[in-house]
C-alpha cells in the first residue's frame, strides 16, 4: 500500500505536508514530528471495515441511565450523578500526588466486594508499586481486583476479553500505545485518541456494556494533557483539586452526560486513603464551646454544584504601619476584597485607610458567588469592632455598591439547609424570603448594610 510522510504536532494533532518550526494551530515550537502513514487508510482510525448498525426510532431505544454501579463512597456517587453508569467512559485528572490512583483503587476494591470484577491496568507503575499502595490504603484486598502493568493497549484489550471485567481502570491513558501505529509515540495525539476510541468501543457494546475510568495526566496549565477531543469523547470529566500541603480534596465534574455538570464532592486525604466528607456543612464550620461567638467570624451558605453548604468566613483586621495597607484574600480575588472594603467605608461608615484586612474560609473553599458578600462584610466588621456574632446567625445576600442588599438565586434550598442544621436567624434581602416555610429559623429581611450592622451589633 502506498505510504506518505506527514508532520504531526504532538500537542494538538495538527498535520502538515512539510516541516514547520512552529505549529500554526497551537503555536508550539519544534512540536511537529515526521510520521509515515498509509495514504489510503490515514492515521485516525484502526477499523478495517465499517459495520452498519440498524437504525432505531428514538422512542424505541432502551435507556440505561438508571443502570448504575453504586459504590459505598457517597461523595464519589454524588459527583458521578448517583453512581457509575455501566456503559460509560470517564476521565479523571489532577496534579501529581492529588490522589487519583488512591481514590480509584478504593473504588475498585469497594466494587469488588459487591461481586463486580475490576481490572486495573497501569502504564506508569509496576504491579508491586500498585500493591504497596493498596496495602497502605485498603484493609483487605479483594480477589476480584486484577492488576496488570503494561503500556501495550493491545495486551490490555486481550486481557479484557480474557477476564471479562465490569470496571476497567486505565492509569494513565497518555502512557498506552496501540501496535497499529508504530510511528507514533505514547502520549501523542494519535496514540491517545486511538487508545481511547478502542476503549469506547469496549464500553459501549450493547451485549456486554462495561464501565471504564481513564486517569489523565495534567499539564502545567492545569488542563488534561493531549488534544481537547479526548474530553469530548468521554461521558464524564472529573478533576481533583487541592493543595499538596493540605488534607482537603475536592472532586469536581466539568462534564457529565449522566448527571449535573459542576457537581462537587469533598474528601480529606490521609495515610489510609481518601475519606468521604458526607456532611460538608459540619466540616466547614469551627466547633466552638459555649456560645460560640468569636470576633471576625460570620456564616453563610454557598452552593457547590447542586448542594448548599454552610460555610464559615473568618477575617482579621489589624493596624497598618505602612502607606499601603495589605488586602489578603485567600478565598476570593483581591479586586473583589478591595471592592467590599470600599463598600464598608462608604456605606458602613468604617474607615480602613490604616487597617490591614485578611480573609479566609474554613476548609479553604473559594468564594465563587455573590451570595456570600454580606457574610464577608459582616466578618470584617465583626473583626474591626472586636465583637463576635452569634453562631446561630447566618448571612445570605449580595451587597451592591449602594449598600443595598440584593437577592440571590436558590435561596430556598439554602434556607432549608440552615433549618435542618438548627440555625435560628438568617439575614436576607427584602422580599426574598416570602413563602419559604421553616421550623425554627427566623428570616430577617433588611434593606441596607447599615441596617444589618445596626441590627446585629446594636
Amino acid at each position: 500500500m502506498k505510504k506518505k510522510t506527514v508532520f504531526i504536532c504532538e500537542n494538538c494533532g495538527y498535520q502538515s505536508i512539510g516541516h514547520l518550526g512552529r505549529c500554526p494551530e497551537c503555536n508550539s515550537w519544534h512540536s511537529l514530528k515526521e510520521t509515515i502513514v498509509d495514504e489510503k487508510k490515514g492515521t485516525t482510525s484502526i477499523r478495517t471495515s465499517i459495520e452498519k448498525k440498524p437504525i432505531k426510532r428514538l422512542q424505541d431505544v432502551v435507556s440505561t441511565n438508571s443502570d448504575r454501579i453504586v459504590t459505598n463512597i457517597n461523595e464519589f456517587n454524588r459527583v458521578m450523578g448517583g453512581g457509575i453508569v455501566k456503559d460509560s467512559i470517564t476521565i479523571l485528572s489532577a496534579k501529581p500526588g492529588a490522589g487519583k490512583s488512591t481514590l480509584l483503587l478504593q473504588v475498585a476494591n469497594d466494587l469488588a466486594k459487591m461481586d463486580y470484577k475490576v481490572l486495573y491496568a497501569s502504564g506508569e507503575e509496576s504491579e508491586s508499586q500498585i500493591k504497596n499502595r493498596a496495602d497502605r490504603i485498603i484493609e483487605k484486598i479483594h480477589p476480584k481486583v486484577w492488576v496488570m502493568s503494561d503500556n501495550n493497549m493491545n495486551n490490555v484489550l486481550g486481557t479484557i476479553e480474557e477476564i471479562d471485567p465490569d470496571l476497567i481502570i486505565i492509569d494513565s491513558i497518555q502512557t498506552f500505545t496501540l501496535e497499529e501505529f508504530p510511528s507514533s509515540r505514547a502520549g501523542s495525539p494519535t496514540q491517545t485518541m486511538e487508545c481511547a476510541n478502542a476503549l469506547v468501543e469496549i464500553a459501549k457494546k450493547q451485549d456486554r456494556p462495561r464501565a471504564i475510568i481513564l486517569i489523565g495526566q495534567m499539564t502545567k496549565e492545569d488542563e488534561i494533557a493531549g488534544v481537547r477531543a479526548l474530553e469530548h469523547l468521554v461521558d464524564a470529566v472529573l478533576i481533583i483539586e487541592g493543595e499538596s500541603g493540605e488534607e482537603l480534596r475536592t472532586l469536581l465534574t466539568t462534564k457529565n452526560r449522566y448527571g449535573s455538570t459542576g457537581e462537587m464532592g469533598f474528601f480529606y486525604i490521609t495515610d489510609k486513603g481518601m475519606i468521604s466528607i458526607d456532611n460538608p456543612s459540619e466540616y466547614f464550620m469551627t466547633a466552638r464551646e459555649g456560645d460560640g461567638t468569636m470576633p471576625g467570624s460570620a456564616i453563610t451558605v454557598v452552593r457547590e454544584g447542586t448542594r448548599p453548604i454552610i460555610l464559615e468566613i473568618e477575617s482579621l483586621v489589624s493596624d497598618s504601619f505602612t502607606p499601603y495597607p495589605s488586602r489578603i484574600g485567600e478565598c476570593l480575588k483581591r479586586e473583589q476584597l478591595n471592592t467590599l472594603v470600599s463598600i464598608i467605608e462608604q456605606r458602613g461608615g468604617i474607615r480602613f485607610y490604616d487597617k490591614n484586612v485578611v480573609i479566609k474560609t474554613t476548609g479553604g473553599i473559594k468564594l465563587k458567588e455573590q451570595a456570600s458578600n454580606l457574610a464577608v462584610l459582616m466578618s470584617i466588621i465583626s473583626s474591626v469592632k472586636n465583637k463576635g456574632i452569634s453562631n446561630d446567625t447566618v448571612f445570605i445576600s449580595d451587597v451592591g455598591l449602594t449598600g443595598e442588599l440584593k437577592r440571590v438565586p436558590s435561596l430556598e434550598s439554602r434556607i432549608r439547609e440552615l433549618d435542618r442544621m438548627g440555625f435560628r436567624y438568617v439575614y436576607v434581602a427584602p422580599n426574598s424570603g416570602k413563602g419559604i416555610k421553616t421550623s425554627n429559623l427566623k428570616i430577617i429581611e433588611l434593606e441596607t448594610l447599615k441596617d444589618v450592622i445596626k441590627n446585629v451589633f446594636d
